[in-house]
C-alpha cells in the first residue's frame, strides 16, 4: 500500500469517528491529505471504498483477536487468574483501547443509525461476541470449580453490562487519552474485583 493511500485511509478514519461517514466529503479528506481531489481517484475508487476497506481491515484485526481469545482457553483445566488476567488485558489494550479499533468503534456507533449493515457490525463485534466469549469463559471456570454453577449466559450479561457502559463513559467520549484510558482500567477493574466477589468463587 502506498504512503499516500495510507494517509487517506488514516484521516478518512479520524474524520469519520469524529463526524460519521455521511457528514465527511471527499473534497474533506483530500484537503487534510493535501492532495488534490482529482488524484484522490489513483488511490481509492470512492469515499464508500475507503469506507469498506476501513470495516474490513477492522473484521480482520478483530476475528483475529477472538481466535487467540479462543485458543487461550483450549488448555482449560490449566486456566487461572493469570490466565483471565491476560484475556481481560487483550481485550481492553489491544481492541476497546487500540487507536484503529476504537475510531472505527466510534464510526460505527455514528453510522449504526444510518446503515443497517453498520448496525448489525456494532451489535456483532460490540456486543454479541464479547457476551459470547464471556458466556464462554464462566462455562469452563464452571466446569473446573473456579465459581459456583448458575447460567453462563446471564453472567455474561451481568459482567459484561458495565464494562460497556465504562467504554462508552471513558473510551467513546471525548478523547482516548491516557487519563480516559486509566479511568476506564480503574473502573472496569473495580466491577470485576467486585462482581467475582459477590460470585463466590474465581478473582478476576
Amino acid at each position: 500500500m502506498s504512503g499516500t493511500k495510507q494517509k487517506i485511509l488514516d484521516v478518512s478514519l479520524e474524520l469519520f469517528s469524529q463526524n460519521g461517514y455521511s457528514a465527511v466529503s471527499i473534497r474533506d479528506i483530500c484537503k487534510k491529505v493535501g492532495i488534490k481531489e482529482s488524484s484522490v481517484y489513483y488511490h481509492v475508487k470512492n469515499k464508500r471504498s475507503i469506507l469498506e476497506e476501513l470495516l474490513d481491515q477492522f473484521r480482520e484485526i478483530a476475528s483475529g483477536m477472538m481466535a487467540n481469545l479462543e485458543n487461550s482457553l483450549t488448555n482449560a483445566q490449566d486456566f487461572s487468574d493469570k490466565g483471565y488476567e491476560a484475556i481481560r488485558d487483550s481485550f481492553f489494550e489491544k481492541y476497546l483501547m487500540d487507536g484503529f479499533c476504537n475510531k472505527v468503534m466510534r464510526l460505527m456507533a455514528i453510522e449504526q443509525f444510518n446503515s443497517e449493515d453498520i448496525r448489525k457490525l456494532y451489535n456483532h463485534w460490540l456486543l454479541e461476541e464479547p457476551i459470547r466469549f464471556q458466556s464462554q469463559i464462566f462455562s469452563v471456570l464452571m466446569e473446573y470449580g473456579a465459581i459456583p454453577k448458575a447460567d453462563s449466559g446471564y453472567l455474561a450479561v451481568k459482567y459484561y453490562s458495565p464494562v460497556y457502559f465504562y467504554a462508552q463513559r471513558w473510551l467513546f467520549s471525548g478523547e482516548l487519552t491516557e487519563e480516559n484510558k486509566n479511568s476506564f482500567r480503574k473502573e472496569a477493574c473495580k466491577h470485576m474485583q467486585v462482581f467475582f466477589t459477590e460470585l463466590g468463587g474465581h478473582n478476576g
